[in-house]
């Protein structure tokens, strides 16, 4: 069986075990460094009290009233071990000039010559030397002992009281071992803290270590720039904290926007109020500038708002050919009810003839056919343009259905070719099929109800304009009409109000121009002007 092998340390791990040995490596090195200072010091201190004890000796009268006896031991050696044990010292030697001991703790010791350096105290001054006497290594000071009266610039002795070595040793391990505790508390204390933080990046990171957190930051910026769709984050505060190359390209936005609130892009209104709301979005249509967007949007929540995806596809393509399938759907609809008329008025050429009525019912076909060929020759005379030509019989149709007269205007004239290849028929389809649903939509059941149509080049631009009987626009709306979700109907199953919008983006996306006013007759006219191509021989009016 093979035994698969351990999976790598997570990172929360890697960060607590380094710094457990960082928390460990300064506190031992703080103890070391601590523990020679205070030892320092401790010798430091050891001196300083010995000097002290020393000095208070020699300056005590009863000291050299005692050195002038003939037996100065035996008023000196009680006092020496009496001050030894009140100033805590481990001894006092009071010697003569020469160094021969008068006091010592070893009694035994007495009346032999001092173990340590006594010349400079015979010069007079104090000093302090860490020397190894009878007791071992000790830390010990040497003091002169002056004279009284007419002797007093005479030394008349020398006093020594020293510390051992070993005892300021066990004073520096007493407080080493409080500073170990204190060391292993503080130890402890930044344990339990590191585990407490490192726990909490456990959960943030899901437990994964470095290798794995850099593997899913290269799938994530691979992820991010491979997507078509537009992939846009914002924080809590509807800041932008993270956006795709096709987020960029689809919202038309350049430079660095990362940290902007989406106010401050310079987005349509709508598609800044669907970014901004709260609520989630679902498969909302909304116009940028050259583009139709679908905006999905869905909150980020672990226990507190945290921010707002946004998922952002390009229909505009697909919007298009919603708009030529509607248009087929309405060629389609008109043939059905072309063919049930037709069939109609074949019944009725059929049964006038066998009334015996032929020259009626030669009339009666005669008649329907030039009506309907009458109709094709205008549109077709001034729009020879085959797909702009087959828009207007179709829509023709219609309005007929729907109790509105379409016409084409007498000024109309666009011959086949003239268009250039930057004007595909599709964004024309576009503009004039809409302008055209919409005028229907407002002539209909108006007093003669009638939509006129123009089409024609003058000065390099192409002008299509339509006009309708309905009820106009309010000139205080003139500006919000061309906005995406705005309508004077109610809403359909479809909603309203995106037609003229997709006008006016199709419009200014060719550098063209979208405009409305009030037609002669009553009732709305809106133009559109398109540039063409330079060197187009394109004149108003020629027939």
């Amino acid at each position: 069986m093979r035994i698969p092998a351990p999976r790598p340390r997570s990172l929360a791990g890697q960060l607590f075990a380094m710094q457990a040995v960082l928390i460990a490596v300064l506190v031992a090195g703080y103890a070391v460094f601590t523990y020679l200072s205070d030892r320092d010091q401790a010798q430091d201190a050891a001196g300083r009290q010995a000097k002290a004890v020393s000095q208070s000796i020699a300056d005590a009268p009863s000291v050299r009233q005692a050195i002038r006896t003939a037996d100065p031991t035996a008023a000196l050696q009680p006092y020496a071990l009496r001050v030894q044990r009140d100033a805590e010292v481990d001894f006092v030697t009071i010697m003569n000039p020469a160094g021969i001991r008068w006091t010592h703790p070893d009694e035994r010791q007495i009346g032999q010559r001092f173990r340590g350096h006594t010349a400079r105290a015979l010069r007079g001054e104090p000093f302090t030397e860490t020397y190894t006497g009878t007791l071992g290594a000790s830390v010990r000071a040497v003091v002169p002992i002056y004279g009284d009266g007419d002797d007093s610039r005479r030394i008349v002795g020398l006093v020594s009281a020293g510390i051992r070595v070993e005892e300021i040793t066990k004073r520096v391990q007493e407080q080493l071992t409080a500073l170990i505790g204190v060391a292993a508390g503080a130890l402890a204390l930044g344990a339990v803290g590191t585990y407490v933080i490192n726990a909490r990046l456990r959960r943030h990171t899901h437990g994964m270590n470095a290798s794995e957190l850099s593997r899913m930051h290269d799938y994530h910026q691979a992820a991010l720039h491979a997507v078509r769709e537009g992939l846009l984050m914002l924080d809590g505060q509807f800041r932008v904290a993270l956006i795709n190359d096709g987020g960029r390209e689809l919202l038309g936005v350049d430079g660095d926007v990362v940290g902007r609130s989406v106010a401050e892009l310079g987005l349509p209104a709508p598609l800044t109020g669907a970014l901004l709301a709260s609520e989630p979005r679902v498969d909302e249509v909304h116009l940028a500038a050259d583009r139709v967007l679908v905006v999905n949007t869905s909150p980020v929540s672990g226990g507190e708002r945290r921010g707002t995806v946004a998922t952002l596809r390009d229909v505009t393509e697909l919007q298009s050919l919603m708009g030529e399938l509607d248009s087929e759907r309405g060629f389609t609809q008109a043939l059905r009810s072309q063919a049930h008329e037709a069939a109609n008025r074949l019944h009725t050429v059929v049964s006038l003839i066998e009334l015996g009525r032929a020259e009626e019912a030669v009339d009666f076909a005669t008649a329907e056919l030039e009506l309907a060929q009458a109709l094709t020759d205008q549109v077709v005379a001034a729009v020879s343009e085959p797909v702009l030509a087959a828009l207007l019989l179709g829509k023709t149709a219609q309005a007929n259905e729907r109790g509105v007269e379409l016409v084409v205007s007498d000024d109309s004239r666009l011959d086949d070719g003239l268009l250039p290849a930057s004007l595909p028929a599709r964004d024309l389809v576009t503009i004039l099929g809409n302008l055209i649903d919409n005028a229907v939509d407002a002539a209909q059941g108006s007093a003669g109800a009638r939509v006129t149509v123009t089409a024609y080049a003058e000065g390099g631009e192409l002008v299509l304009r339509v006009s309708d009987t309905g009820e106009g626009v309010d000139p205080a709306h003139t500006e919000a009409v061309f906005q995406r979700g705005f309508s004077t109907k109610p809403a359909g199953p479809g909603g309203r109000g995106l037609g003229l919008a997709l006008v006016r983006q199709t419009a200014l996306r060719h550098q063209g121009a979208l405009s409305v006013s009030a037609a002669d007759g009553g009732g709305a006219e809106f133009e559109v002007r398109l540039p063409l191509a330079r060197g187009a021989a394109l004149v108003r009016g020629e027939r």
